[in-house]
């Protein structure tokens, strides 16, 4: 095996392709990944530590707030702190408490689930726990979840397809999943619920062998169901590939047959600890997930128990087990939050959150400073913002961390006081600004940017072809494309400029429609135009013009909005793009997507919070940030 520079010796030297197969190998020295385990039933209040990398013995860790029994699958865990949620000690418990994987230490209280119960199936990604079922002692089909960076009560998320208790729970970044459980039957069900939206559970397939009180682990490509009671004690473990539905297949054994194990994982090896067998059990497994076969020992708990809610900082709903103590290696895929910003009616200051890749309705993520339409944004990795607008016009550059649901925060200034209706593009390190509409002078053919991780005001960087503003841009990482938009008429011009070199737009040549007021999104290969506003009857169209960006050319026709629309916002990871909101003769909120690599028609994404138009979307995973 190679020998990997340490975490806290920075005089190594390594190939960045060694250290991401390294972490998806397993074998990177990830130091913070530790897993927690409150007890359930016979070790009081005790919480447990182990540190997954290496295989031994679990260790003190601290005490929960109370001695509870039947927590069973109570974790949710993010990068930095660990939930416990629910629990019977005598009587069914509404209590949540956190802990910090940081430093050892007791529990503190958290806040209150809105259904008191235990024997629930929960889990998190980096944002949000979710838990589900459970028992009152009755049978509910409860969901409820909470923010975890913020201590407070849970809210309702919706209902599980049917009230049980007793679930297995796997997390991706995006899904959660909740396997088996009892009716008192037991069940071989599958929900799944999409964890940055709220509603009811959805039938994901059904278990190969029904199962209650397994434990569940993943990692954000593949979940495993192990051990449980089907309808004796059992040593199976069967797995499911979480994007998809389907029911779940044979992954193997664990080293011994219980019930009430308890699951979690370093998105590489699963950690199954505890359990019924039919004496309680301190035996810790351990498989690797992406292989399957028969689980090895790990080590032992301190106290043998069943029915432990366990948790990491590195399980599959975080990343494949990122702790940010490096940079996350070889992002082809990009990241997956979109933001929408503002916009009409009344210049919103709503900032608005999807996960790209599924489908549902807009969530809060925050607001920004000032209320505005009519302006341009650009994103990095980590950092997406907005500058200029109107109305009131404004010269003003805002932006947010796309990791922290929050309010926009000043960045620096524009060249001019006031500018409207110009067009952005981004790579990873820098923010290009087209164009746009000061009242005096008029249109601009100005082009100006900024350093992302850098604040402050703008910089010349030279002129389009055309004055212009309304336009829309895409960027590769390496060329910034603006398509569109207003002289006073509606252009079909195409300019380009490179990113990282300071000069005037080259023509790179036309659309298929002269259009303004149009979205824009792209690949790392390809830009798509969504609709726009013509200057010949009718006044909106819904065509979708597509560019390849390294070769310049006229666009071609890509497929078609749903309705003819203006106004409509550009968002995309690396696959799919997103066009939000707009104007069809009246205000909407519908979300529409493609997938840039294949023309066609839209397909419905879900809603906005409310109707917008002339709003500005920026992603962590647009075009100009894939291999940037």
């Amino acid at each position: 095996m190679a020998n990997y520079p340490q975490l806290d010796n920075s005089s190594g030297v390594w190939n960045l392709r060694d250290v991401y197969d390294a972490v998806m190998g397993g074998y990177w020295p990830n130091y913070n990944a530790i897993a927690v385990f409150n007890h359930g039933r016979s070790g009081g209040a005790l919480i447990e530590k182990i540190t997954m990398s290496t295989n031994g013995n679990a260790t003190v860790f601290g005490d929960a707030t109370l001695s509870k029994v039947y927590i069973a699958n109570g974790g949710m865990g993010s990068f930095t702190r660990g939930l416990f949620a629910g629990g019977s000690p005598g009587g069914s418990v509404d209590t949540i408490d956190y802990i910090t994987f940081s430093t050892d230490g007791n529990a503190a209280d958290f806040g209150n689930l809105t259904v008191a119960r235990g024997q629930v199936g929960a889990g998190s990604n980096s944002v949000r726990g979710i838990t589900a079922g459970g028992s009152t002692p009755s049978r509910v089909n409860t969901i409820d979840y909470v923010t975890i960076a913020s201590t407070g009560n849970a809210t309702d998320f919706g209902d599980a397809t049917v009230s049980r208790n007793e679930i297995a729970p796997m997390f991706s970044p995006t899904r959660g999943c909740f396997a088996g459980g009892r009716t008192p039957t037991v069940l071989n069900t599958i929900d799944f619920v999409e964890i940055s939206t709220t509603g009811n559970a959805t039938d994901f397939g059904d278990l190969s062998v029904a199962t209650s009180t397994a434990g569940g682990a993943a990692s954000s490509v593949r979940g495993v169901v192990a051990g449980g009671f089907s309808p004796s004690l059992t040593s199976v473990a069967q797995f499911i590939t979480m994007a998809s539905q389907g029911n779940a297949t044979d992954f193997g054994n664990l080293t011994v047959a219980r019930q009430g194990v308890s699951g979690t994982s370093n998105s590489v090896k699963g950690i199954f600890a505890g359990g019924e067998a039919p004496a309680l059990s301190n035996v810790i497994d351990q498989i690797v997930i992406n292989n399957g076969g028969t689980g090895t020992d790990f080590g032992d708990l301190l106290i043998a128990d069943d029915n432990i809610a366990s948790t990491s900082n590195a399980h599959g709903g975080l990343n494949d087990g990122y702790q940010g103590t490096r940079p996350i290696p070889f992002q082809e895929n990009g990241g997956d939050r979109g933001l929408f910003m503002g916009g009409a009616p009344n210049s919103s200051i709503d900032i608005q959150k999807v996960t790209i890749s599924t489908t549902g309705n807009a969530q809060e993520f925050g607001e920004l400073i000032n209320n505005q339409e009519y302006f341009g944004g650009f994103a990095s990795k980590t950092r997406g913002g907005v500058g200029g607008g109107g109305t009131p016009t404004t010269n003003r550059i805002e932006y947010v961390e796309f990791s922290t649901d929050g309010n926009g925060a000043d960045f620096g200034d524009l060249l001019l006081d006031s500018e409207v209706g110009n067009g952005t593009a981004s790579s990873n390190t820098r923010g290009i600004f087209t164009g746009g509409y000061k009242p005096s002078p008029g249109m601009q053919n100005r082009i100006q940017y900024i350093t992302i991780a850098t604040i402050g005001n703008a910089a010349d960087f030279g002129d389009l072809t055309v004055a212009r503003g309304s336009n829309a841009n895409c960027a590769s990482n390496t060329r910034a494309v603006c398509m569109g938009g207003a002289t006073t008429p509606a252009v079909n011009t195409i300019d380009y400029v490179t990113i990282s070199t300071i000069g005037n737009a080259t023509d790179f040549g036309d659309l298929t429609v002269a259009v303004k007021e149009c979205g824009a999104a792209s690949s790392s290969t390809r830009g798509v135009k969504f609709g726009g506003r013509t200057e010949t009857s009718p006044n909106y169209t819904n065509v979708m013009d597509y560019v390849t960006i390294a070769t310049t050319g006229n666009a071609t026709d890509f497929g078609d909005l749903s309705a003819a629309t203006k106004g409509a916002t550009g968002m995309s990871n690396s696959v799919r793009a997103i066009a939000a909101g707009g104007n069809t003769g009246s205000t909407v909120n519908t979300m529409e997507y493609i997938t840039i690599a294949s023309t066609s028609n839209t397909t419905d994404y879900g809603d906005l919070i409310s109707v917008r138009t002339n709003g500005c979307g920026v992603t962590n995973g647009h075009g100009g940030l894939v291999g940037g």
